[in-house]
């Protein structure tokens, strides 16, 4: 085991995140073997099966190994065995500690409409040929993590259910630098999405972003927009968009729309970063957003890709190995191009393959291309 090498803690979690994490470990011993990356692995359990057997779902033991980790690959949690178990007992509880702990702030979710992919879009081809969208959602604050929160008996057989939205002005300020950063190496132009109409917390947004645009960024071309409205406007014209910043709650939802647009959820690939250390390193997860899937979990139908561009996410952000991004991503998309499907991207004409196919063929494409 290499001193010099990457600590990478792998936790593939329940349903089909063992499926992809595989082939995920199958690419990473690739990039080992032939691309000198050295990368030490360690897995342990998160999400369901950690509360199987430890009841808790995440154990102290490992959060401690997260903090230690150069980056995480994290791939789903949960289950309907899981619905009934008390609120802080749930699988998604592990996740949400992650991001905590390792203070997690900006979650970069790219929305990339391979050119192979087009037709399997849900909106029109012409719409989302060439989309290439970035959403920088805000990860540890607002109604996820606001206090109070609870549900409280008021008596007669009445309820009352409480999330409380809350931001600072830093916690706004860091996640909008990094959309900021990002749009400079990109097309130069940020969406910030709020609600600055109904909520205080969006008034807030509004203002702060505009502080720190006309403080550091100016030559970044920023317009604000409604997130009800960006929603329509992401499956009306989605092209628009280069990087949008937004927070925590309608980061959630408006980054499940831009998967769609993009064919399926199992073709979406994120990162969450914290902010750097003074040598200027991050802590980061990386995860795909398709979530466990139960219902498919362990029939070898899952879609591998977007945990494996994932990784790519990882080799770029957080082992500087942006060539190794590119060739990943460029043999995901010459798979693509064979015609090769999982069946949640499979057309009628496609070739119908299984997680443990896709994975091969990504490694192949690999081989092809550094042959």
């Amino acid at each position: 085991m290499s001193t010099n090498a990457y600590k990478v803690l792998v936790l593939p979690g329940d349903g089909i995140g063992p499926e992809v994490m595989t082939e995920v470990t199958r690419v990473i011993d690739w990039f080992g073997e032939n691309r000198g990356l050295e990368a030490n692995l360690d897995h342990d359990l998160v999400g369901g099966v950690a509360y199987d057997k430890t009841g808790q779902p995440i154990t102290d033991a490992c959060m401690e190994k997260a903090l230690n980790a150069d980056a995480v690959m994290f791939g789903a949690v949960g289950g309907p065995q899981y619905d009934n178990l008390p609120f802080e007992s749930k699988p998604e509880r592990g996740l949400l500690r992650l991001r905590k702990d390792l203070e997690l702030f900006a979650n970069l979710r790219p929305a990339l409409c391979f050119d192979a992919l087009t037709e399997a879009s849900s909106l029109k081809p012409e719409l989302v040929a060439g989309l290439d969208i970035l959403i920088v959602r805000e990860l540890t604050g607002g109604v996820y993590f606001g206090e109070p929160r609870g549900i409280e008996d008021l008596g007669n057989g009445q309820r009352r259910g409480v999330d409380t939205q809350v931001y600072d002005t830093e916690e706004i300020r860091r996640v909008c630098r990094v959309a900021f950063e990002l749009a400079k190496k990109r097309r130069n132009l940020v969406h910030s999405a709020e609600k600055s109409n109904v909520m205080h917390t969006g008034v807030m947004w509004r203002q702060e972003v505009h502080k720190l645009h006309e403080e550091e960024f100016s030559d970044v071309e920023l317009q604000d927009i409604l997130a009800d409205n960006c929603a329509m406007q992401l499956v009306r014209a989605p092209k628009q968009f280069d990087v949008i910043v937004t927070d925590n709650l309608f980061g959630d939802i408006l980054s499940d729309v831009a998967a769609m647009l993009t064919g399926s959820l199992g073709m979406l690939p994120s990162a969450s970063l914290g902010a750097p250390d003074s040598a200027g390193k991050s802590k980061a997860m990386y995860e795909p957003v398709h979530g466990s899937a139960p219902d498919i979990a362990g029939e070898g139908k899952a879609n591998p890709l977007a945990c494996l561009l994932s990784f790519s996410m990882a080799l770029r952000y957080s082992f500087d190995r942006g060539e190794d991004a590119d060739l990943l991503d460029a043999a995901v998309n010459d798979v693509l191009a064979s015609g090769k499907r999982t069946l949640d991207i499979a057309t009628p004409t496609s070739e119908k393959v299984s997680t443990t196919q896709m994975g091969e063929a990504v490694l192949h494409a690999l081989k092809t291309k550094t042959s």
